[in-house]
């Protein structure tokens, strides 16, 4: 045990000795502290079953023994290649704009160096890159550990080469002698320590919950409940134990959100201390202190809040509006390597499932997704005339010929090509190729009628099939719209619109999910192949892009985003229960006024955003439409203000008048 010299030492030193258990697992991580090989672990099991504090403990050793660690929070993390890299670079110091950057970087630290990767299954959407471009770049004297909920993806495993590169472990309950250890520190008698793991299994979570809420009382018997359940009661046990009001409530508040921080108690709680209410929830035992604020263990939340949404769902609601309110407000002024993180924050507050799984499925997802190599043209070519006629297959092997990039595949176990779409960017028609397929002929001249501004782009879904079902949905269709997602995430901010293409009996089976997600069906876009009809469905995720589209998605379901006066699925004013039909034109204004709510927004950007060329500054056609907004706005006009030698500002409807 090394000796206490810097508080460095000090805190490894206390770290190791409140570490109960795992020496198996702790020893297996220490290896890669002397080898390189393998360069990748992957640490995973359920939730609360102690992985980040294996992780606390390893990362202490590690450090006491000289390494150079970098561990990364993944439920901080955009989920983009670019944000992982200016994350990294952060945290290591130099310039990582590229993979290349980045493993040089790396390999300039003279130490040994191990990267973790904290709660992975939220980076998902990065597990093909980080297996294909960015771990096999790294030097040796770099090891990566990844640390989840769900085991490793097939592609792991069963990829050629990764043979030996590569080692899983499973982390299980602690031993019965552990787990009576863990509660005899927490001052738990070894009497009642044992009888309370009867019915917590080993389970650290459980255990830590148990010791907060059974230390003094005498509680009913839970061994009969599963785990999930015992969790649950427990975490209602500790809150029905809590008698000051402003704790309780205050945990509550803090369960709704994904990360609490001090200006969302103040805006949630106003009748407290915003920052009392903070240490307040900081000093709970299942709460961590994360560089967004504070996050109470996943676990714990989710018991606690459906607890609330049963005894008091006005509070529950009124604490999620208030929440989306104040983290729209922050939003407004937030740098852009925030943004990723108020999206979060937002789609946190979702609970219709069909949007969430849209976006952020849960579940476990054992197949990936990776850009088609040139040997999976036969394949291809095999999937796509299993399904489609003679025509459409033409189609898609010219797109093949074409643009190759477009393609990505998800393979089997045995690394057979099981699906596959096509996704082509809008920049790369050429009016040649456009014209030789009539879907992406009808989408162009859509674009054309209805442009959008220069600098953003669409992106064209041309084909989704998988080969055991079609366009059916199935688990391997499952991960290639879970990879199209990636796409939107890398393509944003420029991506303004969706083109989807289907068979118009598939569209309408999908119709109400894709209509609750903003999709439109636009039967003008309609076109036949080999005497099918073929049917569009397109998103336009407006002028704030991906992240607008999903925060618009929240405030739908929780009432708000000034639904009053603007009913975007109608393209309406709403006045007073009246509805007032909006030109193109002013319902472009006025969404974009409305999506940059609070700020200033210059008759420049309004001409090159919304009208899409370049107009004569000293034209006054942004003026003549604001007027007419105003004029139907009626008592409502104020909504709309001039900011004198600049433009305008949209500011939204209180709180207090929307709940």
């Amino acid at each position: 045990m090394p000796q206490a010299g810097t508080v460095r030492d000090l805190l490894a030193l206390r770290a190791e000795a409140s570490f109960v258990g795992r020496h198996k697992e702790l020893a297996l991580l220490s290896t890669v502290l002397e080898t390189s090989v393998p360069p990748v672990t992957f640490v995973h099991g359920i939730g609360g079953i102690g992985k980040s504090r294996l992780l606390e403990a390893f990362t202490a050793k590690a450090r006491a023994g000289q390494a150079f660690v970098v561990r990364l929070d993944c439920r901080q993390l955009e989920p983009t290649p670019p944000a992982f890299l200016r994350e990294l670079g952060t945290v290591v110091g130099g310039d990582t704009a590229s993979v290349q950057e980045a493993c040089e970087r790396l390999g300039q630290i003279r130490q040994r160096v191990i990267v973790i990767l904290d709660n992975y299954e939220l980076l998902r959407l990065l597990d093909t890159w980080l297996r294909q471009e960015f771990v096999p770049a790294l030097p040796p004297t770099v090891h990566v550990i990844l640390c989840g909920r769900e085991a490793p993806l097939a592609a792991w495993l069963c990829t050629p080469g990764w043979d030996g590169l590569f080692r899983s472990l499973a982390i299980e309950p602690l031993a019965d002698i552990e787990a009576i250890e863990l509660l005899c520190r927490a001052g738990i008698s070894e009497d009642r320590a044992r009888n309370i793991n009867r019915f917590t299994r080993g389970h650290p979570l459980a255990l830590t919950l148990a010791a907060v809420t059974l230390s003094e009382s005498t509680r009913p018997n839970l061994e009969d409940l599963a785990l999930q359940r015992v969790i649950d009661e427990l975490a209602r046990m500790y809150l029905a134990e809590i008698s000051n009001e402003i704790t309780r409530h205050a945990l509550e508040a803090a369960s709704v959100v994904r990360c609490a921080t001090v200006s969302l108690f103040r805006a949630m709680l106003p009748e407290a201390a915003p920052q009392d209410a903070y240490e307040r929830v900081r000093s709970i035992p299942f709460v961590q202190i994360q560089r967004d604020g504070l996050q109470v263990h996943d676990c714990v939340q989710q018991a606690i809040a459906l607890g609330l949404k049963g005894a008091d769902p006005s509070r529950y609601l009124r604490y999620r509006r208030t929440a989306w309110y104040q983290l729209r407000t922050e939003l407004r002024s937030a740098p852009p390597s925030d943004v990723w993180r108020y999206t979060a924050d937002l789609l946190y507050l979702l609970e219709n499932p069909n949007v969430r799984e849209a976006f952020f499925p849960t579940g476990g997802h054992t197949l990936s997704v990776e850009p088609a190599r040139p040997g999976d043209a036969d394949s291809i070519s095999q999937v796509a005339q299993r399904w489609d006629g003679p025509e459409a297959v033409n189609c898609l092997e010219r797109w093949w010929k074409h643009t190759p990039q477009a393609f990505s595949v998800v393979r089997r176990y045995d690394r057979q090509v099981a699906g596959l779409y096509c996704a082509l960017v809008s920049e790369w028609m050429t009016p040649e190729w456009g014209g030789t397929d009539p879907i992406i002929q009808a989408w162009l001249e859509h674009l054309q009628v209805n442009p959008i501004p220069p600098t953003q782009i669409a992106l064209f879904v041309r084909r989704i099939v998988t080969c055991d079902s079609g366009a059916v949905p199935c688990p391997e269709q499952g991960a290639l719209w879970l990879d199209l997602k990636r796409n939107y995430m890398l393509l944003r901010p420029r991506l303004r619109r969706v083109y989807s293409a289907e068979k118009v009996s598939v569209l309408q089976a999908l119709a109400p999910t894709l209509q609750e997600l903003g999709f439109q069906m636009f039967p003008a876009a309609d076109v036949k192949l080999d005497g099918e009809p073929y049917g569009t469905a397109m998103l336009d995720f407006g002028p704030s892009s991906v992240d607008g589209w999903l925060a618009r998605l929240v405030a739908k379901e929780l009432g708000v985003s000034g639904a009053e006066l603007l009913d975007v699925e109608a393209r309406e004013l709403v006045i007073e229960g009246q509805r007032v039909p909006l030109t193109p034109l002013e319902f472009s204004v006025m969404s974009y006024l409305h999506e940059y709510e609070g700020r200033a927004v210059s008759r420049e950007s309004l001409l090159r955003d919304v009208w899409g060329h370049k107009y004569d500054l000293g034209s006054n056609v942004v003026d003549v439409v604001v007027r007419g907004l105003r004029k139907k706005l009626g008592k409502h006009s104020g909504t709309i203000e001039t900011v004198s030698g600049f433009g305008y500002r949209f500011r939204q409807l209180s709180p207090s008048n929307s709940a």
